[in-house]
């Protein structure tokens, strides 16, 4: 089986005015998807949601700065690694991906021989 990325685009901004409300039914909303990722027969390796975009460090070569790569209304927030037997596995897993304030990108992870 090939392994798949599922990185989770979304609206920071919504995340900073979320009531907790939001982030329990968020949290919900990915704990129903860990569930559901076998039942589609793929396999979850891993994921971790990460930090937000300020606490990012950009480097170019040798210059070393603070913030993210670009600026964009929606940033990099989390992802999944899962192994599935083809891309039409996990693109059907990747659309049972939380984001509620965005959406989700699959991508196959190269595999170097």
């Amino acid at each position: 089986m090939a392994q798949y990325l599922i990185l989770i685009y979304e609206n920071e901004e919504s995340y900073a005015n979320a009531t907790p409300e939001v982030f329990e039914r968020v949290m919900q909303a990915h704990s129903r998807f860990t569930e559901q990722v076998p039942e589609h027969g793929a396999k979850l390796l891993g994921g971790e949601a990460l930090q937000p975009t300020p606490t990012a460090t950009t480097i170019r070569g040798d210059v070393v700065t603070d913030g993210p790569f670009v600026e964009t209304k929606e940033a990099l927030g989390g992802y999944y690694v899962i192994e599935a037997p083809d891309l039409d596995t996990a693109i059907a897993v990747g659309k049972l991906c939380p984001a509620e304030f965005g959406g989700v990108e699959v991508r196959p992870v190269m595999v170097f021989e």
